[in-house]
């Protein structure tokens, strides 16, 4: 099965291509352009890398959220019109959940933490052990501050590395760079990545856990900013 894979639910923008569960196929960049510029180039780039064409795709898959509002939306409509046009299935995969397959092949425990502004972080943590990832919290938006009380427990009781990973962990590491066993990730696996977003695809069709195109939509925790203003505004009227 020929799976198409987007992420831009951030800064980093990146395609990935997989066969029956081989990525065949990606590309990654951190240019800060607008993604609606750049990400259909590079699923042109990637199919054409694979040798692939548009009507070999068997199926879809999208980083739904969170994420940012606006690079969330980009990607969930680019493959909701791809799709669309083929009448194929999606997935819509957990951006935090596809972060922490970059890290399957090692046993350790992955934060990944996404930049939500205003001193928060988008997280979720994960307990990989032999191949397998085990989620230890849901999605979720917090406090960096409340976070580390978290990442400071763990890494009392565990041996594990404590992997910080996503494009919130440099602003997140600092925070924790002291506890024991807490190790900010790899550069080639320090963000969020299309081939993590395969990877899950990849399960997730087996099980039959996929989507329409209709069904297709963004996974949001929060409010959009603009809407978090208008609301405060009505509460400060009453």
């Amino acid at each position: 099965m020929k799976i198409l894979a987007i992420e831009c639910s951030a800064t980093p923008c990146s395609v990935a291509l997989s066969v029956d569960g081989q990525i065949i196929s990606s590309d990654f960049t951190m240019e800060r352009l607008t993604h609606s510029q750049t990400l259909m180039p590079m699923v042109e780039d990637v199919l054409n890398k694979a040798n692939t064409s548009f009507r070999d795709i068997d199926g879809f898959a999208v980083a739904a959220g969170p994420g940012s509002f606006t690079g969330v939306r980009i990607g969930i409509s680019a493959i909701k019109g791809m799709a669309a046009a083929k009448k194929a299935p999606c997935a819509a995969v957990s951006t935090l959940y596809a972060m922490a397959q970059l890290h399957k092949e090692k046993d350790c425990i992955v934060c990944a933490v996404m930049d939500a502004r205003c001193n928060q972080v988008y997280n979720a943590l994960f307990d990989i052990k032999d191949g397998v990832i085990t989620r230890i919290c849901e999605d979720r938006a917090l406090l960096c501050n409340e976070l580390t009380e978290e990442i400071k427990d763990i890494s009392l009781k565990n041996t594990k590395d404590i992997i910080i990973m996503g494009d919130g962990a440099q602003i997140f590491y600092p925070f924790v760079e002291s506890f024991n066993n807490v190790k900010l990730a790899e550069e080639d696996s320090l963000y969020q990545n299309a081939i993590g977003v395969a990877k899950t695809a990849t399960e997730m069709f087996k099980k039959g856990d996929v989507l329409s195109p209709e069904q297709l939509l963004p996974v949001y925790l929060r409010l959009p900013q603009a809407e978090r203003e208008l609301k405060l505004k009505k509460e400060q009227k009453k």
